[in-house]
């Protein structure tokens, strides 16, 4: 008997390209494990109301990972997977029913963008739980969220013991500061960007640094966003990943240099 699918529907918006960053990030940063995998399944949870940013998903990761990815989009709305099945082309691309419990899949890699957003924040935990559960032996979760655009984001890395990272992602030409990362934060911590939290000391530093480089503006937003990250490592943040990812926009660091209090 198949699984109930565990979760509720979410509003669904979505727009092509919108997931480009976490994209492109899970390629460069998940890409090795999946290619080790003996089976090279990805799921897209909650791809929404179109199966555009499930398509392109898949797309990138046979770019770039490897050619013979299958990748199965999932949505509790039986309306949505009926909506999305003239996508499921070229082979490989197939959209099903399921929630939180993957329908029964056992996945190498799962990405979440966008769904746990619309919970209330201690269903997260919970949510987190049985996702990773069901991964296969060594499986990834990204769980995260972004703007319409897709301009800002954020998101965690989880394994089978829980999560291991969180990256901020920026387009910065058109970034104004990095206190708006906030708005984009993972619903486990965007409810804690309040003085005692973690993150707030991390969205603190981040944007005191921003304007610490503004002497580097004129050499172009880039320049600025890699001195701030420079600074952070160097005022003792725990940054990860090297600067060709922070010429990307991106800051990644390890969960427990942000995880809320009494996590």
């Amino acid at each position: 008997m198949a699984q109930r699918p565990q979760g509720v529907v979410t509003r669904g918006t979505t727009n092509p390209n919108r997931l480009r960053r976490v994209d492109n990030w899970i390629v460069a940063t998940c890409g090795d494990r999946l290619h080790a995998a003996a089976d090279p399944l990805v799921v897209d949870l909650g791809y929404g109301a179109t199966p555009i940013t499930a398509v392109e998903l898949r797309a990138r990761l046979a770019a770039g990972v490897r050619a013979d990815v299958r990748l199965v989009g999932l949505e509790i709305d039986p309306a949505r997977v009926a909506a999305a099945a003239p996508a499921a082309d070229p082979p490989g691309l197939t959209f099903a029913r399921g929630g939180f419990e993957l329908a029964g899949l056992r996945p190498a890699l799962v990405r979440a963008f966008n769904v746990l957003r619309q919970y209330d924040e201690h269903e997260v935990a919970a949510a987190w739980r049985t996702m990773t559960a069901a991964l296969a032996p060594g499986g990834l979760l990204v769980e995260g969220t972004c703007d319409e655009l897709g301009r800002l984001g954020g998101w965690v890395l989880l394994d089978a013991d829980g999560p291991r990272s969180l990256t901020l992602a920026a387009r910065l030409g058109t970034l104004d500061t990095p206190a708006t990362l906030a708005e984009r934060l993972p619903k486990a911590l965007i409810h804690r960007n309040v003085p005692g939290e973690r993150v707030h000391d991390l969205i603190r530093a981040l944007d005191d640094g921003w304007r610490t480089a503004a002497a580097y503006a004129p050499f172009g937003p880039r320049q600025r966003w890699l001195r701030t990250v420079a600074g952070l490592r160097e005022a003792g943040w725990p940054v990860l990943d090297r600067p060709r990812r922070w010429r990307l926009g991106e800051l990644t660091v390890p969960w427990s240099a942000v995880a809320p209090a009494g996590w």
